[in-house]
């Protein structure tokens, strides 16, 4: 099923519904983009990291931090 088929169908759907009940389907998917969003904002953030040379004195620096077992 195509995009415009489900929202046409989804449209339909709503034009059926109650007030409250519509706003509670546009609350929803207020809150689906809003993740979605953030997780495009995510993966934006870490390939700049990822790409970033900021760092990379870090990878020639002794372990400070290791667990010692004695």
């Amino acid at each position: 099923m195509t995009g415009k088929t489900l929202i046409n169908r989804t449209l339909i759907t709503l034009s059926k519904l109650l007030p409250e009940k519509v706003k509670e389907v546009s609350d929803f998917a207020d809150y689906i983009l809003k993740k979605y969003d953030e997780e495009v904002l995510q993966r934006g953030i870490e390939k700049l990291i990822d790409k970033s040379k900021t760092f990379n004195y870090l990878k020639d620096e002794e372990d400070f931090y290791l667990e010692h077992t004695t």
